[in-house]
């Protein structure tokens, strides 16, 4: 495939880096210090549509498809990662079992909500004792009357502080394992939900809580799809929100990049700009080319994702590439910045904290390369 984006894609690039520039960049470092959302945004990308653009326009979205959200994270993730994960959650795992399974009922109150920035989504699968096994959760879902009753618990959620509502994997039958695993939308003014704030190394500007279900009472119709399908609705929205990770992944490599080079040919030893001096010059090079390689991958599978195709070897490919890259740039951009880049006021030492993280969450590599060989039949 000859690799371009087409006019509209091209003016949503150049709208979605405005924004990121300008509504975005002056207010990074004070939300990192703070350890807080700034929840405004998602009410400013709301207004504009761009705060889902995978979504179809009918619900608020912008109808961009896989490239589109592709497109909004690396701009976003160019100058924030915390800010870009809670808005790469609403738009994808929190509403993308609700947008393909869910009823038209469930579609406006949570996914039109959720795109217009009305309500903040969050996805609620990880717990203590099941995250790369995701099939052994233990949150249960139990059926009375017309309402289902929820106890247990969930770890790591991303939005979990500021969400309006989490899409929960629960069980609703032991006896089926996996197949007995059901997806609900859970609103968090709900009796007995509760959540608590976790503390980072980094993202500080993504809210990230542990959640508390206990006898928490919701009714049948918050069920997406069918009762016993939840676990395969989120094998499905996990291929998606890897490939949107990726991208995310991607932006800060880019960034941390542009950020050495800088800095390599403004730092002077020994008489020359250090830059000048091959071992840093062939390093980034070569990095450089790992970044390009990964962002052409990363079209390439939300291409192939926007045309229906089954991408869950490339999605892992993407993901598993655009994180490990990530982390060797912000590895290389600490090494060659040295002490400055250490200090608490460079944006070296953030990138570096970040970006730690890509190998872990959405699955760890090692999930990618299980995945990626049982595709290829190993």
């Amino acid at each position: 495939m000859d690799f371009a984006f087409d006019e509209v894609q091209t003016l949503f690039q150049n709208a979605a880096r405005d924004f990121a520039t300008r509504e975005v960049a002056p207010i990074v470092e004070e939300a990192e210090k703070k350890d807080d959302v700034p929840m405004e945004l998602f009410t400013k990308l709301g207004e504009l549509g761009y705060l889902c653009p995978g979504y179809p326009e009918e619900y608020g979205g912008g109808d961009l498809g896989k490239i589109g959200e592709c497109i909004l994270y690396e701009e976003l993730g160019k100058i924030s990662s915390g800010i870009c994960s809670g808005i790469m959650v609403n738009g994808g795992l929190a509403t993308k079992m609700v947008a393909d399974h869910g009823t038209e009922e469930q579609k406006q109150k949570y996914l039109a909500a959720a795109c217009r920035g009305e309500k903040i989504a969050a996805f609620g699968l990880t717990e203590a004792n099941a995250g790369s096994d995701a099939a052994a959760i233990e949150t249960k879902a139990v059926k009375d009357g017309d309402s289902y009753v929820i106890n247990g618990s969930k770890f790591f959620i991303t939005n979990g502080q500021i969400c309006s509502f989490v899409t929960i994997a629960a069980v609703t039958d032991k006896s089926k394992g996996s197949k007995g695993i059901s997806t609900i939308v859970v609103d968090a003014d709900t009796p007995g939900f509760t959540r608590t704030k976790m503390e980072k190394l980094g993202n500080h500007a993504s809210a990230t809580s542990e959640m508390y279900f206990d006898d928490c009472r919701v009714p049948v119709e918050n069920l997406v799809g069918e009762e016993g399908q939840g676990f395969k609705y989120m094998l499905q929205s996990l291929t998606g929100a890897r490939i949107s990770h990726s991208a995310r992944s991607i932006g800060l490599a880019q960034v941390a990049l542009q950020a050495t080079i800088d800095y390599a040919n403004e730092r002077v030893q020994f008489g020359k700009p250090i830059g000048k001096n091959q071992d840093i010059a062939f390093r980034l090079a070569r990095i450089s080319t790992e970044i390009e390689a990964a962002r052409w991958l990363l079209y390439r599978v939300a291409w192939l994702y926007d045309q229906g195709e089954d991408c869950r070897k490339e999605a892992a490919m993407t993901k598993l590439k655009s994180s490990e890259v990530a982390v060797r740039m912000a590895e290389e951009a600490m090494r060659i910045h040295a002490g400055a880049g250490y200090l608490a006021e460079s944006v070296i030492q953030r990138y570096y904290r970040d970006a730690i993280l890509y190998p872990i969450t959405e699955g760890t590599s090692e999930i990618q390369q299980l995945i990626i060989s049982r595709e290829l039949g190993l």
